[in-house]
This record gives C-alpha cells, structure tokens and sequence, in this order.
C-alpha cells in the first residue's frame, strides 16, 4: 500500500518549508483551539472566576504536556534522520521503540501530576476562591494525559516521515467535537470546568483513534511491530538522550512559566483573567513561528541525515525569513486588533482587565522578530544533534523567570512580568546564534580537511 510522506532532502527549499508547514499551522490553530473554546465558553457562560481557575491551571499544565511532548518530538528527530538516510530498518527499529517508551512515560507524567497537584497548586498562591474549580480542571486534564501524549507521538513521528497533513484532518474532525462537547458539557449540562476538561479529553481521543487508523492504512512504516522492538542498546540511548534534551528544554520553560504564574497570582483575580485572556492570544500569535520552527527542525533532520549541509542551512536561512514576515503581520494585528480580541475572549467589559492584557500583547509582540531566530535556531540545532546549548538556553530562562518572580514582579507589578519573556529571548538568541556559528565552523573546517 502507498506511504504517505515527503523526502525534503530533494527539491525547492523554500517550497518544502511552505507546503510542510501549511497543514502543521492550519493543525496547530485548531489544536490551539481546543484552549480557546474552553476560554470563551467558561468566560462568557461561567464568568471571569471560572475563566481564572482555569488561567491559573494553564502552566502547570504545560509543564506535564509540555515536557512529554518534548520528549516524543526528541523521538521524531530521530526518526526524521533516518527517513533522510533512507535507513528503513532503523526507521522501523526507532518507531517502535518511541511507542515503548512513550508509554513509559505517560504513566510516570499521569501519575507525578496527579500526587503533586494540590501541593504546587496551593505553592503557586492560586486564590481560594478558585483553587478547588482550577485543580478539578486540572485533575481531569492529568488523569487522561495519555491521550495528549500518544497523539503528540503519533503526529510526531508522522512529521518525521514529512506526513504534516493527516494530523491536521485529525485535529480538525477533533476540534469540532470540542467545540459541540463544551456547550453541551458546560452549557447544557451545567457540569462547569470539568465538562471543559471532559470534552478536551474526549476530543483528543477521537484524534488518537483517528492517528492509529490512518497509520495502519498509508504509513505501515510507522505501526508497531514487535519483531522490529529489540534491545539496541545505542539507538535507546540516541532516543533517549535527544528525546530528554527536548523534554527538558520544554520543561526548563515551562517550570520557569509555573514560578512566574504564582507571581501573576499574587495580583489578584483580574490580573489572573487579563494574563491569561493576554496569553491565549499572545499563544495564537506564536503558533505560526513555532509552526516555521517545528518545520525547520524536521527539514534540518532529514537533510542531516542525508549529509546535505548546504541545505541545513539555506533552510534555516529560509525560515528565518519567513518568521520575519509573519512578525511584522503580528505587530500590526496586536496595534490595531487587541481590544476587540481580548473582549471576544473573555465576555469582559472590565477596564482594567483589558488595559492590563493588553499592556502584555503589545509588549510581547512586538519583540516577535527575536523570538523568531530563537525558535528556528533552537529547534534547527536540535534537529542536527546539538543538544546542549539549547537545553543551557532554557536553563538561563528558568533562571531570569525565578529573578523576575522574586524582584521585578514586586517592584514593577505586572509590568515586569510584561517585559521578561522579550529580555529572555534576547538573551537566549544570542547564545543559539553562536552556537550555530560553532557549527558552521566546523563544518567549514570539516569540508577544508577533506579537500586537502
């Protein structure tokens, strides 16, 4: 039966990068949506309280999700190298061990989450008046983590093989069922944060059904088979290895976004609302550069793979400018569009919520173009093998996040909240354009030794 993939080490660049991450984008916007749904259902039939219970649930959140979908995209990276080389037995032996370990690693997240979530909810200075609605959302959110992490791997290793299109049709049949379960679990039902968390669960899971069948039809390579899973003790280590850089460089984020999230905290419930409607539409914004990034790091793998270097980096190049533009279509849309984004959002006509969420928007925004080179090097670095510069990245982040939690929250308010994520990537692109010059020096050196 025909497999379903693309081989980027062939043809226009630019034209790969494009039709690659079109259908991720359109994918990731509807997964986006997922989040979205439950903000503007919660905010406008359950009010601003329930819409800040769950706010305060969102870090903590990602956290668990963010570092599990790290580690499966580590996997693809793998994957996505071999697929390059035209190594299918590899392919296969890989594919079958990233169901294994993620497996793995559902248990250890859904139960770590689950036993922890009270103590870092209550650490995290979440208001009493919402703490039990955010960790009943929480909760349930935890309990099906399976769900999330099986489809981030089956979507994963999808993209590894150049299939972006399948996950997306997927996701919109499963945004779709969101979207009718929320006003039918929260609406109908009455049955409050926990019918948003029930119906995101449960939509996950048609995508996840979804992802098995088409695998099993167009992408056999891809399906587990146990006489390909064995014991190779260098490839579980490969695996292993790049899949926890990336888990942990999400993570490393994402704990610094938990520390960050109790400084919001402590400012009160409209700051909670305005911070996390400023969020949600700061997210929707970035979807695109993660999407460029996402699909620069899959072109950098199979070109890796193959040994073309001369297209790692044209790619790259190509990427970057591509988030240029998608920057500059971002400040306009955040100078002109915020207000009416943030009241559609949270169903709030509440003054200070608005100047407050927007404040971080134009903040945010506005410093898009680093963030850009960022996502693209830090993920393009990966995709070759360099694992450690972006993972000390994340840790300075985490770093400059706890400061910013225990100094400039406290002096500044929310405004130096506002203005820490722009500090840190600037930062931290600086350190990821010199390690992608190292590479490219040596590589240079590389090429004048051959030649000799």
């Amino acid at each position: 039966m025909k497999t379903s993939t693309m081989n980027m080490t062939e043809g226009s660049i630019l034209r790969n990068l494009i039709v690659f991450a079109v259908p991720i984008l359109i994918g990731n916007i509807f997964q986006q949506l997922y989040n979205v749904a439950d903000t503007a259902i919660i905010g406008n039939i359950l009010g601003d309280g329930a819409l800040a219970a769950v706010g305060a649930s969102a870090p903590v959140y990602n956290l668990i999700i963010g570092f599990a979908g790290g580690l499966t995209n580590g996997f693809a990276v793998i994957i996505a190298r071999f697929f390059g080389a035209g190594d299918t037995a590899r392919l296969k032996k890989a594919a079958a061990l990233t169901y294994v370990l993620s497996a793995g690693i559902a248990l250890v997240l859904t139960a770590a989450g689950l036993l922890s979530l009270h103590p870092l909810m209550s650490a995290l200075n979440t208001p009493s008046e919402i703490i039990n609605s955010t960790e009943s959302y929480l909760g349930i959110i935890l309990l099906f983590s399976a769900v999330t992490i099986a489809y981030n791997m089956l979507a994963g290793m999808m993209r590894a093989v150049g299939n972006s299109r399948a996950p997306l049709y997927f996701l919109i049949v499963s945004v779709f069922v969101n979207v009718a379960l929320d006003f039918l679990f929260v609406g109908a039902f009455g049955m409050g944060v926990a019918g948003a968390a029930y119906a995101t669960v449960i939509s996950q899971a048609v995508s996840v059904v979804l992802c098995f069948i088409y695998a099993a039809k167009k992408c056999r390579v891809l399906v587990f088979d146990s006489s390909t899973l064995e014991w190779d003790r260098a490839l579980i280590a490969d695996l292993s290895v790049t899949g926890l850089s990336m888990g942990l460089m999400y993570a490393i984020v994402s704990v610094g976004s938990v520390i960050l999230q109790g400084a919001v905290n402590s400012l009160g419930t409209a700051t909670i609302t305005a911070h996390t409607a400023a969020r949600k539409i700061d997210d929707i914004f970035m979807l695109t550069l993660g999407t460029i990034a996402m699909a620069s790091s899959t072109f950098a793998g199979q070109n890796y793979g193959a040994g073309r270097i001369d297209r790692v980096k044209k790619g790259i190049l190509d990427s970057i400018l591509l988030s240029f533009g998608w920057s500059a279509f971002s400040v306009i849309c955040a100078v002109f569009f915020r207000v009416p984004l943030i009241t559609a959002l949270t169903g709030t006509a509440d003054e200070t919520v608005i100047e407050t969420a927007s404040q971080y928007i134009i903040i945010n925004i506005s410093f898009f173009f680093v963030l850009g080179v960022l996502l693209v090097l830090r993920s393009s670095l990966q995709g070759i093998g360099r694992k450690l510069v972006p993972v000390c990245g994340s840790g300075i982040e985490l770093i400059m996040k706890v400061i910013a939690a225990a100094v400039l929250a406290p002096q500044l308010g929310y405004f130096g909240i506002c203005i820490l994520e722009p500090m840190i990537w600037v930062v931290c692109a600086v350190i990821v354009l010199i390690d992608y010059a190292v590479f490219l020096r040596s590589k240079s050196r590389a090429v004048c030794a051959v030649s000799q």
